[in-house]
């Protein structure tokens, strides 16, 4: 900051005004304010002022006050801002740069540090002089801000211009930067004056030139409002709509909060009752676990006793055709064996004997039995020995039998004895999860209950079907079981429609397979009897029945059925390679139609007529490749064609292929195309064939009589073979024997 060396004069001179008696001249008053400010300075710190110092500081800070508009003795800031005329004038800058006398020790320093430096206190004297000269210094700096605020504006001499303006040369800076204090002003200076002003960093400076700034007209003074006004709309509507965006938020919050206190109680009553529902399930799940192994143990026992007693069944049938095969094989072999001895020395043969004697006495009283029971219903003579099953029971074994199943009924209604209702009743089980479901819908679809159902029912399911038997023919529809119409309902609500996609449909579904597929899986494998007619029946219809009310169980992609139908074939498999036989014996032997050997050879073979027709009765449920390899290939081709090919070709052999015939679906010809038939049906066309031949031959010589019948009898082969599509073997057979009356049923048949 610099000073004018003649104010520093006459105020020093004012100073000191009792002293002087005279006026002194210029040079020796410079040089006694020149020692004076040196003296302030000269205090080093840390040093202790003395009185003479501290009242020459205090003059100082009165006629730092007494300059009234001047700056400060001290300058505040390093003059590197060059003033605004000096690019103008340098040379008169430089010339006012030696008349004035410059302090540049102190740069951006605050007004209180500038003070304290000018009176010679440094670092910590600061404090100590703050502690009496607070007052003082507060009013000087509330002097100066009252001065600066009330500056007025310096504006030029020139003429003043109606219709030209000036931009606004006013710099502005805050004023007080010092003091921190946000205000600003500006001054318009003419090139002519050079009132200092002060820069951000409390340099002084001056406006520059009028003749340097741009004129500005009205419309480009319009112009500037206009687009001042544009921004400012723009900064409106833009502030707008984040207001009305704000207000959006706070409302959807608003609702939020609302929402969320209002469903604050029925979280709470959701949580509590799932709670409920976690120790309920925990409690059922622990009772299923000790008592599942007990209801599986009862099934097991179960189906052991049917199975005892179907093998016990086809035991006896195996021994039966045993011990008749061996009595008419011994007609035609006499040789005379040595004794079979066992460790006690007695005849094996004896004892053997006595126990085919009994067979046989039970044997021919059974049958017996079914002749009268055939006679009091009239059908003695529609039927053929071998086509009945076998599969009566003594007095003995049917008691054996029921006591068993009595005692596993009764062990059944214990296993739940020591439970509560709540955790064996199917009722009492299915209303806790239909309260689930219908009070809280979502969490009970999230949880996946629909599909934990089935397993949780499934041991109580079964506890009810352990004495179910669909091999049986008076067996209850499983349909009127009690757990059936209790889960009939389940999930049903009066106004309320399932959707397609709930798990709870298909529980019924998911039941039937996974308990109902099952257990007839372990009954095909272990209990059901292929040889048996009315066993085949009702398991054939009871399959049936399944399809067509539970479609979307019975297909050939499901896994239980893809199980069923293998055991079937595998068990079908099983009776024809175990089961079947037809012994061959000599023409001559067969010629006594009331031997022994021709009864058991007659038996034999209508029990694998009856075994075709069982096995076909499966059309519809396997496929027509696997039908036709066990009906056709392993049946008719293997055993039934081989008996027809060894016994002589009379009138008996036409009733038998007729039955053959009528066993064989009438479907499997319908898409044939030609004159040909089943490939497998080749050997049995031939047959028939060769039988129409020996008819026509036997006819020769023979009564009108004989001939008329023989000529029916091949009619009737001529129709069979139209019947399985055998154009080209009828045309043979009408070449060879001249028959010209089948010209109509060959028109009928293309």
């Amino acid at each position: 900051m610099e000073v004018d060396s003649t104010d520093e004069q006459e105020e020093e001179a004012r100073s000191h005004g009792g002293q002087a008696h005279g006026q002194v001249s210029k040079s020796n008053n410079s040089g006694a304010t020149f020692n004076t400010l040196s003296s302030l300075g000269s205090l080093r710190p840390g040093e202790i002022p003395d009185a003479a110092f501290i009242h020459a500081a205090r003059k100082r800070r009165q006629l730092a006050r007494e300059l009234g508009g001047e700056a400060p003795l001290v300058e505040t800031e390093t003059p590197k801002k060059r003033l605004i005329g000096e690019d103008q004038d340098a040379s008169d800058d430089e010339d006012e740069e030696e008349k004035r006398i410059r302090f540049s020790g102190v740069k951006n320093k605050s007004q209180r540090q500038k003070i304290a430096e000018e009176i010679g206190i440094e670092g910590s004297d600061d404090e100590a002089l703050d502690t009496g000269q607070d007052e003082e210094v507060s009013r000087w700096e509330q002097e100066q801000i009252r001065k600066g605020i009330s500056i007025p504006q310096v504006q030029s001499n020139q003429p003043e211009d109606n219709t030209v303006y000036y931009q606004n040369s006013y710099e502005s800076q805050p004023y007080g930067s010092s003091y921190s204090m946000p205000f600003t002003y500006s001054t318009v200076t003419p090139q002519t004056s050079k009132p200092a002003g002060r820069a951000d960093n409390g340099s002084v400076h001056y406006g520059a030139p009028i003749s340097d700034l741009t004129p500005v007209s009205i419309d480009l003074v319009k112009k500037r409002l206009q687009d001042r006004l544009g921004q400012m709309h723009a900064s409106h509507n833009a502030n707008a709509k984040r207001y009305k965006q704000i207000e959006e938020d706070l409302a959807a919050s608003e609702s939020t909060i609302q929402q969320l206190e209002g469903s604050s109680n029925d979280n709470a009553d959701q949580y509590k009752f799932l709670q409920e529902m976690r120790g309920y399930v925990g409690d059922l799940l622990e009772c299923f676990s000790e008592k599942v192994p007990a209801v599986l143990e009862l099934e097991a026992a179960m189906h052991q006793l049917l199975r005892q007693r179907a093998s016990r069944l086809v035991q006896r049938r195996q021994d039966d055709i045993k011990d008749e095969s061996s009595e008419f094989a011994s007609l035609s072999n006499k040789a005379v064996m040595a004794p079979n001895l066992d460790s006690f020395g007695r005849d094996r043969a004896a004892y053997q004997e006595h126990s085919r004697q009994r067979r046989i006495a039970e044997r021919e009283a059974r049958r017996t039995r079914r002749r009268q029971a055939r006679e009091q219903n009239g059908k003695r003579a529609e039927h053929n020995e071998g086509l009945s099953s076998d599969d009566e029971e003594t007095s003995t074994d049917i008691t054996s039998f029921n006591m068993e199943r009595d005692r596993i009924i009764r062990e059944c209604k214990k296993v739940f004895e020591d439970v509560v209702e709540d955790f064996h009743s199917l009722d009492c089980i299915k209303s806790h999860f239909e309260v689930w479901r219908r009070e809280y819908a979502d969490c009970y679809r999230d949880a996946y209950i629909g599909l934990c159902l089935p397993r949780l029912f499934n041991p109580l399911v079964r506890l009810q079907l352990i004495t179910w038997n669909p091999l049986q023919g008076q067996c209850e529809n499983f349909e009127y079981m009690l757990w059936f119409e209790s889960l009939l309902f389940y999930g049903f609500e009066e106004h309320s429609t399932l959707q397609k996609g709930d798990g709870d449909i298909s529980l019924l579904p998911a039941i039937v397979e996974k308990v109902i597929l099952s257990k007839l899986t372990v009954l095909a494998e272990q209990v059901w009897d292929p040889l048996s007619s009315s066993q085949t029946a009702s398991l054939v219809g009871f399959i049936h029945r399944l399809m067509k009310g539970y479609p979307t169980v019975l297909h050939g992609d499901n896994r239980y059925t893809q199980e069923l139908l293998k055991m079937i074939v595998l068990r079908t498999r099983r009776t024809l390679d175990e089961d079947v036989f037809l012994p061959l014996y000599p023409k001559i032997v067969l010629e006594n139609k009331n031997s022994g050997p021709y009864l058991f050879y007659q038996r034999q073979f209508w029990s694998c007529v009856k075994l075709l027709g069982n096995i076909l009765q499966w059309e519809g449920i396997l496929s027509n490749s696997c039908l036709r390899d066990l009906a056709l290939d392993s049946t008719l081709n293997r055993y039934i064609l081989s008996a027809l090919q060894t016994t002589d070709t009379g009138e008996d052999n036409i009733p038998k292929c007729h039955k053959v015939v009528e066993c064989i679906p009438v479907h499997w010809f319908s898409g044939l195309k030609g004159q040909q038939t089943l490939p497998q049906l080749e050997p049995f066309c031939r047959y028939l064939t060769h039988l129409a031949n020996s008819l026509h031959r036997s006819s020769f010589g023979a009564p009108d009589v004989e001939r008329r019948t023989a000529k029916d009898q091949i009619k009737e082969v001529v129709r069979m073979l139209g019947h399985m599509n055998a154009l080209d073997h009828i045309i043979t057979v009408a070449a060879e024997l001249g028959i010209k009356d089948i010209k109509p049923l060959l028109e009928a048949k293309s």
